[in-house]
């Protein structure tokens, strides 16, 4: 079958070439079935990775038409790449879903709304701007209202009004911050968009963990997002200035505490530069310093949540245990691997609700059976619409990253 032979840009002409050509990688055996949550929901062959990467290649052929039906299926993927990990052919659907969301924009743009809110997400300081707002007495309940929204509605993420979180107090770190043991190098730390916001004590006990080991930990202010958000919506990412923001300050390595960045900076600053991005536990796992530092005992009950980014993209997930092993008398409970994904996968739980919903109700009920103290995940989209899904149902139980509580626990 020909390409559609309506005129179109060379992009979108190049983009249905390389879709076929990652389409025709799939001998479409199924075995990626059982591993997709959403094909787990509704049953249906559409909602599954073999049945995306059908609708795929009949869209780039020209075979099936553009219709919101089939692109409903394209949306309804959250990106999870647990059908990689099952694929004997190693079928790069990644590459696959990212052309297709790419193709997906070259025939339906967004809108001027949801990209205006994508490109201020990107850009920490119209998003602290922003925040600032959102502080002023009465424009949460304006946000909240029919008209906030409707907006939000029409931007395309219509659940960020009810799935807004608690709003912290901004918070300027050094651009750089010095060891408190003998110096052993320089260490970039990576600090985000949406995660320099809500994930602050985060990026606090990540500087006092490498400050302990002897580093000192540079975060260049001119550093961006990792621009995993345009991305996932089929738009072009840019982290050109976060890559010059730390060649500028003299690093080569830069630590990624969220597993939902990690993937896309190492992407975009590894592949064309000396920088090299990497885990941040599993390069402070492999410290040899690390055995020099002692941490308190905490006896308390601690459900682990693996994200899908640290099990299929990141990985780090072994460092992760054995890091919190580190903390006497505390018991670390693995949550179960089903489902797949808790819901979140980047601003997927703003766009999709519907979807996403039965799949955090899942992941806490499997939490809150635990009994435990405290609920750690190593990324902020699962930190924060876990927390949310705890505080809609009054629950109390603090949702921390992993590293929060090693910090916590460190003996000074």
């Amino acid at each position: 079958m020909a390409l559609a032979s309506t005129p179109e840009s060379k992009i979108a002409n190049g983009l249905r070439q390389h879709i076929l050509q990652l389409a025709d990688q799939c001998v479409m055996c199924g075995l990626c079935i059982p591993q997709c949550p959403t094909y787990r929901i509704g049953r249906q062959e559409n909602e599954s990775p073999r049945g995306r990467i059908a609708l795929a290649r009949g869209l780039a052929s020209g075979e099936l038409a553009p219709t919101p039906t089939l692109l409903g299926h394209i949306d309804h993927c959250l990106g999870c790449m647990s059908c990689e990990n099952a694929c004997p052919s190693e079928v790069d659907y990644a590459g696959l879903l990212l052309a297709t969301r790419e193709l997906q924009r070259e025939i339906q743009p967004l809108s001027w709304t949801r990209r205006w809110l994508l490109a201020t997400l990107a850009q920490r300081g119209k998003l602290n701007f922003l925040l600032q707002l959102g502080r002023i007495p009465g424009v949460l309940a304006l946000l909240r209202s029919r008209l906030g929204q409707a907006f939000f509605k029409r931007a395309g993420i219509p659940a960020l009004a009810h799935e807004l979180p608690p709003l912290p107090a901004p918070r300027a770190w050094p651009a750089i911050i010095a060891p408190t043991f003998r110096s052993r190098g320089r260490i970039g730390l990576f600090l985000g968009c949406v995660a320099s916001v809500f994930d602050q004590d985060t990026h606090a006990a990540s500087i006092t963990l490498l400050a302990a080991l002897g580093y000192e930990v540079v975060m260049p202010r001119a550093q961006s997002c990792c621009g995993a958000l345009a991305r996932h919506a089929g738009l072009p990412s840019d982290a050109s200035a976060t890559r010059q923001a730390f060649l500028d300050a003299g690093v080569d390595t830069v630590l990624v505490s969220a597993s939902g960045c990690f993937g896309s900076l190492r992407d975009s600053v590894s592949a064309d530069s000396k920088i090299r991005v990497r885990e941040i536990h599993e390069f402070i796992a492999a410290d040899p310093e690390l055995d020099r530092l002692q941490f308190k005992p905490l006896p308390q009950i601690a459900a682990l949540h693996t994200p899908c980014t640290q099990t299929n993209v990141a990985k780090g997930q072994i460092a992760i245990g054995a890091l919190l092993a580190r903390i006497p008398a505390l018991r670390i409970m693995p949550l179960p691997s089903e489902p797949r994904c808790c819901g979140a996968a980047g601003s997927y739980f703003l766009e999709q609700p519907q979807i996403a919903a039965p799949l955090r109700s899942e992941k806490l009920q499997q939490t809150l059976a635990l009994t435990p103290d405290v609920l750690l995940t190593s990324n902020i989209g699962c930190r924060i619409y876990l927390g949310n899904g705890l505080r809609q149902h009054s629950e109390t139980l603090p949702v921390r990253h992993p590293l929060s509580l090693l910090a916590q626990q460190l003996d000074v």
